[in-house]
């Protein structure tokens, strides 16, 4: 799991864009790869719910332009 999430920060800033931009799998799957129970929830929630109803993708997208880590929560 630790290899996995290695390679998703890897990913290069356009690859992370258009995952975010194009269903925000990218954040959700970032999530489920941190390991612990909240992060696993949230990434399971973000998928099931469509970015808890957009809410997420906002959140991710500007994460993502920023360049920061994705988290948890927001």
């Amino acid at each position: 799991m630790q290899e996995f999430r290695k390679t998703l920060q890897e990913l290069p800033f356009i690859a992370k864009l258009l995952l975010v931009i194009f269903y925000d799998i990218y954040g959700a799957l970032v999530r489920i790869c941190k390991g612990d129970t909240t992060g696993i929830v949230v990434g399971v929630l973000q998928l099931v719910t469509g970015n808890f109803f957009g809410i997420m993708w906002i959140i991710d997208l500007v994460t993502v332009i920023t360049k920061k880590e994705v988290t948890v929560l927001a």
